[in-house]
């Protein structure tokens, strides 16, 4: 159940940074809704990580909070903030998904 927290904690962590690239495009009182955005998905973000490393390695659990924000943050650049999309960005990409994957997979906890 943990992982399941540690999981929607780090699309939280998405949320946020999303939030952050719309409140810089965004005008007027916009910009107010979007950093309210912002603070309550970095306060979920940050709750579901704190439940979830009660039992789960605390490096493990921020590696991969970390790389799922960080995953979803690139895509999110790419598909709604048109960000390159080079060839070596998304080989290194690829190589994040590979190593939280891995982390998960190496894992003693459950």
């Amino acid at each position: 159940m943990n992982w399941v927290l540690l999981i929607i904690a780090g699309l939280f962590e998405v949320a946020f940074a999303s939030c952050l690239g719309k409140a810089k495009e965004a005008t007027g009182t916009d910009v107010y809704w979007w950093y309210a955005g912002f603070f309550v998905a970095l306060t979920i973000s940050m709750v579901l990580l704190i439940k979830a490393t009660q039992t789960l390695p605390i490096g493990t659990a921020y590696a991969v909070w970390t790389g799922i924000g960080a995953v979803g943050t690139v895509l999110m650049g790419i598909f709604f903030f048109k960000d390159p999309a080079s060839f070596w960005r998304v080989f290194f990409l690829f190589t994040l998904i590979g190593s939280i994957i891995g982390l998960k997979v190496v894992s003693q906890s459950v």
